[in-house]
């Protein structure tokens, strides 16, 4: 608890923490599995086809991963109406170094069929 908030004043945050431990709760979850077996039961055995099968599954992992979901949205909102990171805008100047001299070694043939592409061919 706050300073600035009795004891009390916050029952709409605790109502909310109720539904939200009911609704993600234990019991919630095993409803989820229960639905979850029934559908692929029934999908199994040809009652129910395939696109209703998966619209169903896909549902309780919206209903299950709704935080984080929501959690991945404000952050990526918040990434785009600020713009990018002024620190990060301006990449280091990168050093150019002059390139190798290429040397062909004297003792291996113009013709040397294991050689590839790792050998320049003059």
């Amino acid at each position: 608890m706050s300073v600035s908030f009795p004891p009390g004043s916050n029952a709409l945050a605790a109502a909310l923490e109720w539904l939200q431990g009911t609704l993600l709760g234990s019991f919630a979850t095993s409803i989820a599995v229960i639905a979850v077996a029934s559908v692929g039961f029934l999908m199994l055995t040809g009652r129910i086809d395939v696109r209703r099968a998966m619209q169903a599954i896909f549902g309780c992992f919206i209903i299950f991963g709704a935080s984080s979901i929501a959690s991945g949205i404000m952050l990526f909102a918040s990434e785009t109406s600020h713009g990018p990171d002024p620190v990060q805008a301006t990449p280091p100047p990168l050093q150019q170094y002059p390139a190798p001299a290429a040397s062909q070694p004297t003792s291996l043939s113009p013709f040397d069929p294991y050689a590839g592409a790792a050998i320049p061919q003059h």
